[in-house]
């Protein structure tokens, strides 16, 4: 196939009239804490990233008519800051959650900035458009957009936010490190989404385009070159004669003539030669992001996009099932709600937009359904039946692993079993890759796990077989069910309650204590009300604030309506529920468990981040979790702040984060939050305490402050964190895997609280070769070691798949260290590019009208590297901040 030119994208008139009507001031723009510090005022790589988003969101609710609400109109979003729950709230129906949504775009932006981070990105010029090299730039980043529709379209959403971030990096980077603002400019480069035709005027070896400049701030050292150029970085590749620097107090090369440089990262002189350039190659930026999103959305269609950004309130729905010969009640009473959640749902905001199956027995696991429409997840459960193999244990780890890997973040999992696991060696990897992807795993199972039964056995099974589903569910936040055959029907209910955006409200104290009632506080922005008691009761109260008390009696009373099966009990409360401090009294043989959840839109996100000060560009490292002794900022972002109920009641205010011990439920300290930006953004920041940090083990994080009228605001994170030994990073090729390659990917393993000797062990799913130079390592404290794994990837390896390498971390006999799991997702596709962008699928109307192009193969190319893009590395998710698409020029 012959490549050809392709015409430049141009703006429809729908985007036209955003441009025409919906610019914010300046003022609409906000840094994230760090650039606050270096470079006040700047937008950053978030801010461009999460605005682009979320104007293309607005267009698609515009466009498309919500659910039986009436239609948006764009005169009520002008003069107004653009936030996501108030977008939420107006097209799905007040108290919609936007959670998940909000998630997704700081799965996003978290790739974007990251790029500056990871040591197979940050020194590669070519993903930075440094260097001059702005041809491969360009390759490498329509290779990535190529990549995030292929992930979309096979429903790995996590792997296609990461690429989107990736190719969104290296877009806005473009007009910070080029010279096209200097060029004067006014629009995005015409031909950077397409592969063709070729960049025309580029600089040659030869050309001078930069004259000295001995002071930090370099408005005068361009040379009025007429041709395209990028400054250079470091001294990979080495800056030739007369050619511009980056710049910047970290970048050698402009400590060599012609000194200074020409990026535009940040308004601070000492990062950014060209500061004062800086708001216009943000105003590029912007409308670059923008572009790209519109071509996702008109690839993909709208479904497919609202899919890659998760602009849903509903969860997916994801079963793992057991299909030995005594599954049969099980398995039907798994039809039984998926077919309740399908047909209550269908048509409304809340049906599930994602479908996982995955089937179980012995020896087998698998293989994984996902599907995007209920018709076909029901078809396909339709199809299971119980067959045979009613012998224990069963492959239940390995299907929930598989499980995790196909559902999208902050999901909920359901496991239908009646046997223990046989692969009780993957569960200290499961319990982590339930924390890496926030997603909560149920247990039901119908066995006693004190009693035998009459199921067949191998040998004789100890009575602590059910422990590893224990410690799963306490890892991911969830819970195990015992429960018998006549009572799963009843007892799967909850299968549907909790997809109804539930929240978790912390129990003071934490486990029963006898003889001690069970505390918590109910707030306005509360309804449906659920306490769950599990356990061999004898007897139990619920005591409301006004001394209104209710008992285990099944039916309705004076609090709410209780129904019992076996040994599981469900009180529902009475909506609305009484605001301020409940009672629960529990006596019971053994420990019963009490969970208290109720819905709301008023939640919290966290993420985990090191301040990262003595690079280009400061920001935070990213972390899934925290590691013993290093410093450690939390970052929580409050979603639903929009449901405070009156527009001109004061913001709920947050204060506190309660660190509290999993396993014992003790306090482990009081963490003051500082508020960042405006309430609205729902922004906190706290540095975790050190004795935290230097104790391994499991913690949860609890939010506590008081909404606008003073009353007590208490919610749990849905997920405990766990302190970590050891800092475990393992990265791959900036680019996709290709059948019949051996790819090298990179490890570091680093110590900060005390000495290690460790082993390491690597796994790949599906189990294609891999190989490394590092299998046990010791480390002095404040030590690191480097690894290099090859991954072989057969000629056979299906096309558009994705593979996930784990590499485990574990102290040696002599150094008992808990494990440290690294996980990276890396794609499957064929060396030469399709047509992949050329094909939209169905679109009520994309914002671009673009041609088709015409993809051609091309060779990646990896050399040096130079700076990162817009300063700040914002690394955690803020949605929000204001429309950006007119009045940029008031910048």
């Amino acid at each position: 196939m012959l490549c050809a030119d392709v015409p430049p994208p141009l703006l429809g008139p729908s985007a036209l009239l955003l441009l025409q009507l919906l610019l914010p001031p300046t003022s609409a723009f906000f840094p994230n804490i760090w650039s606050l510090l270096a470079a006040p005022g700047s937008i950053t790589h978030q801010d461009l990233t999460e605005e682009a988003a979320l104007n293309v969101t607005l267009q698609l609710f515009l466009e498309q008519p919500p659910p039986g609400r009436p239609l948006l109109r764009l005169e009520d979003f002008l003069g107004r800051t653009l936030l996501a729950d108030d977008l939420f709230a107006a097209y799905f129906g007040p108290g919609s959650p936007s959670r998940r949504f909000r998630a997704a775009l700081g799965e996003v932006s978290r790739a974007n900035a990251a790029q500056d981070f990871l040591p197979t990105s940050r020194n590669d010029p070519d993903l930075h458009f440094d260097a001059e090299r702005l041809g491969q730039g360009r390759t490498r980043l329509v290779g990535a957009l190529r990549e995030t529709l292929v992930a979309a379209r096979a429903l790995d959403h996590s792997l296609a936010r990461q690429r989107l971030g990736a190719a969104l990096h290296a877009l806005q980077d473009f007009y910070s490190h080029s010279n096209w603002v200097e060029l004067g400019e006014q629009q995005p480069h015409p031909h950077l989404l397409w592969p063709r035709p070729e960049l025309q005027s580029l600089a040659q070896v030869g050309d001078a385009t930069c004259s000295d400049c001995e002071g930090l701030s370099c408005p005068g050292n361009w040379l009025g070159f007429t041709r395209l150029t990028s400054g250079y970085f470091g001294t990979h590749p080495p800056k030739p004669p007369g050619k511009c620097s980056h710049g910047g107090r970290f970048d050698r090369s402009s400590s060599q003539p012609p000194r200074g440089g020409i990026n535009k990262d940040s308004t601070s002189p000492g990062f950014s030669p060209h500061h004062m350039l800086h708001l216009q190659a943000a105003k590029l930026a912007l409308l670059a992001s923008i572009q790209a999103f519109s071509l996702l959305r008109s690839r993909l269609g709208d479904r497919g996009f609202s899919r890659l950004l998760d602009i849903t309130p509903a969860s997916s729905l994801s079963f793992v099932l057991d299909t030995t010969g005594s599954m049969g009640e099980e398995i039907n009473a798994a039809k039984i709600q998926a077919r309740r959640i399908v047909e209550q749902r269908r048509g409304s905001p809340m049906e599930p937009a994602h479908y996982v199956l995955v089937p179980f027995h012995d020896p087998g696991f698998g293989p994984v359904f996902t599907a995007s429409d209920p018709d076909s997840f029901w078809q396909q459960l339709n199809e299971i039946h119980a067959l045979g193999g009613g012998d224990e244990p069963e492959m239940c780890l390995s299907a929930l692993q598989l499980a995790l890997l196909h559902t999208p973040p902050f999901s909920d999992i359901f496991v239908f079993t009646d046997a223990s696991p046989k692969d009780a060696f993957l569960t200290t990897q499961v319990e982590s890759l339930t924390q890496e992807r926030r997603c909560r795993v149920t247990f039901l199972v119908t066995e006693d796990p004190s009693r035998v039964q009459a199921r067949a056995r191998r040998e004789v099974l100890s009575p602590l077989r059910f422990e590893p589903y224990e410690a799963v569910a306490l890892a991911s936040g969830g819970e195990v069910i015992f429960t018998k055959d006549q009572h799963i029907g009843d007892v799967a209910a909850i299968v549907g309650e909790s997809m109804a955006a539930l929240v978790t409200l912390p129990l003071d104290p934490p486990v029963v204590v006898s003889g001690r009632p069970l505390v918590f506080s109910v707030d306005g922005l509360l309804q449906k009300v659920t306490v769950r008691i599990h356990g061999d009761i004898s007897s139990f109260w619920i005591k409301n604030p006004a001394g209104i008390s209710q008992g285990q009696e099944e039916g309705g009373g004076p609090l709410g309506h209780t129904h019992h099966f076996g040994q599981f009990w469900m009180v529902t409360m009475n909506d609305p529920p009484q605001t301020g401090t409940w009672e629960i009294q529990v006596t019971a043989e053994g420990t019963p468990r009490i969970r208290v959840q109720a819905q709301t839109s008023l939640d919290f996100l966290f993420h985990f981040g090191i301040p990262m000060e003595d690079g280009p560009h400061p920001g935070l490292y990213p972390l899934t979790q925290p590691v013993a002794g290093v410093q450690t900022q939390l970052l929580v972002e409050v979603t639903g702040l929009g449901s405070r109920g009156n527009s001109g009641d004061p913001w709920p205010h947050f204060s506190h984060v309660i660190l509290r011990g999993v396993l014992e439920g003790a306090e482990l300290g009081r963490v003051p939050l500082e508020p960042v930006g405006p309430p609205e953004r729902g922004l906190l920041v706290a540095s975790l305490p050190p004795t935290l940090l230097s104790t391994l083990g499991p913690f949860s994080l609890e939010l506590l402050g008081q909404d606008g009228g003073g009353r007590r605001l208490h919610r749990a994170a849905p997920q405990p964190c766990t302190v970590v030994p050891v800092l475990l990073e393992l990265s791959g090729p900036p680019g996709f895997l290709t059948p019949g390659s051996k790819v090298p990917l990179s490890l570091r393993i680093a110590s900060f609280s005390a000495p290690q000797d460790l082993d390491l062990t690597m796994s790949v799913n599906p189990s294609f070769a891999l190989t490394s130079n590092l299998s046990r390592v010791r480390l002095g404290q404040n030590e690191s070691a480097w690894g290099r794994l090859w991954l072989e990837v057969p000629d056979s390896a299906a096309l558009d798949s994705v593979v996930m390498v784990t590499v485990t971390a574990v102290g040696q006999e002599a150094s008992p260290v808990p494990p440290t799991h690294a996980f990276l997702r890396l794609l499957v596709l064929a060396p030469a590019l399709q047509d992949q962008l050329a094909a939209p699928a169905h679109s009520s109307g994309p914002v671009l009208t673009m041609p088709t192009p015409v993809f051609c193969p091309f060779t990646l190319v990896t050399q040096g590297r130079a700076g990162g893009g817009m300063a700040g590395n914002p690394l955690w998710s803020t949605v929000g901040g204001g429309l950006l698409l007119l009045g940029l020029a008031s910048w």
